[in-house]
């Protein structure tokens, strides 16, 4: 929620990540001020687009001398809820769900992997990164112990659905959901889904169009050579002759 008390569209919210990110970048290089113009090309925003973000949530730049890379970068964590430490856990031990919980940039960005669920009872009752795996039928009474304030899906698409609604049984106030299946949960829940399969075929889209583009045009050089040919002086002597 921004300050104006109007809610953030998702786009935005996104982009300040993205904003946060490229500052943390300059940060790391001894930058200590940056201009709309160089902070948004590094993402290749206009800047219009950065101000308009972040005015959004308030008044951050001095016109004509940029902005404070770390204090910008820390208003944008508490804007962003970073400043806090948030108890996640992770349904669907699978490939995908181990590697998120090795990820240790959920970690390092506030987001402590508290709890884990399966239904697999060869998983049910062992660890992974010291953590317990759980049946799911025991979400409710773990959310509550664990206090759990996001739950991550990377369960097949069938069971998705079941698993969410019983996270949302749970208590739980938001889902990031890998299962490429849309959801609906009430609307006090914040719901992102995350489809590489969806994403992958929207690239294969651009190459394929670029690919007709490229099979469509003509072979400039080869016509040229053919014209050339066609139209050397002996062939026109030879034609004039005739």
């Amino acid at each position: 929620m921004a300050d104006n008390g109007k809610r953030a569209p998702k786009v935005t919210v996104q982009r300040l990540s993205q904003y946060l990110s490229a500052l943390e970048r300059f940060h790391d290089k001894g930058l200590e001020t940056i201009s709309s113009e160089d902070l948004a090309g590094e993402l290749n925003l206009k800047p219009s687009q950065l101000r308009k973000d972040l005015a959004f949530f308030g008044e951050f730049g001095t016109r004509g001398m940029g902005y404070n890379v770390p204090r910008l970068a820390e208003a944008l964590r508490r804007i962003l809820g970073l400043h806090r430490q948030w108890a996640i856990a992770i349904i669907g031990v699978g490939n995908l769900g181990t590697a998120l919980l090795r990820y240790r940039g959920l970690n390092e960005k506030g987001f402590r992997v508290a709890a884990l669920f399966d239904d697999d009872p060869e998983k049910v009752g062992s660890s992974r990164s010291g953590i317990i795996i759980h049946h799911v039928d025991k979400l409710a009474e773990v959310f509550k112990d664990k206090n759990i304030q996001i739950a991550i899906l990377t369960v097949p698409a069938p069971a998705a659905r079941t698993i969410a609604d019983a996270v949302v049984g749970a208590g739980c106030r938001a889902i990031l959901n890998f299962a490429p299946v849309s959801i609906k949960v009430p609307p006090e829940v914040e719901y992102l889904q995350v489809d590489i399969a969806s994403e992958l075929k929207t690239l294969s889209h651009f190459l394929a169009t670029l690919d007709y583009q490229h099979a469509d045009e003509p072979d400039i050089e080869s016509a040229t050579e053919t014209a050339s040919i066609a139209e050397s002086p002996q062939d026109t002597a030879e034609t004039a002759s005739g």
